[in-house]
């Protein structure tokens, strides 16, 4: 047998070794690498919009503000050290698609859209660090 076909299954009976979770886990992003976690201010952009305060301990959580808690199933679009684009898929609790921009490792401008509890959302926001979780 082909020493490439050898190695190409014993690489997957590794990766089948070290089990599935492993496969699901959440992708390493370049663009919120240099992101600081904290205290988290989201400046919504238009008539009506709010502003929201979030505790960020992995930056990836910013691409996911309608849906907080555990990071949710993430298929990345585009990734680059200055912007991220992804759709997520949060089970029941619906799904989205993020576009993030990095100005510095504490401002951002960030576009969401999808379906959070059976409702759409859309929102434009600029986020910046404002410090420590309280």
């Amino acid at each position: 047998m082909d020493k490439s076909i050898l190695r190409a299954l014993g690489a997957a009976v590794a990766l089948m070794a070290t089990g599935w979770p492993a496969v699901a886990r959440a992708p390493q992003l370049a663009a919120v690498r240099g992101l600081e976690t904290g205290e988290w201010e989201l400046r919504g952009r238009g008539r009506g919009a709010e502003t929201r305060r979030l505790c960020i301990s992995d930056p990836r959580q910013l691409l996911q503000v309608q849906h907080p808690g555990p990071l949710c199933r993430a298929f990345v679009i585009a990734d680059s050290a200055q912007a991220v684009s992804v759709n997520y898929d949060c089970g029941d609790a619906g799904n989205g698609r993020s576009d993030l921009r990095v100005e510095t490792g504490r401002l951002i401008q960030l576009r969401s859209q999808g379906i959070s509890d059976g409702a759409p959302f859309a929102f434009a926001a600029e986020g910046r660090r404002i410090g420590a979780c309280r």
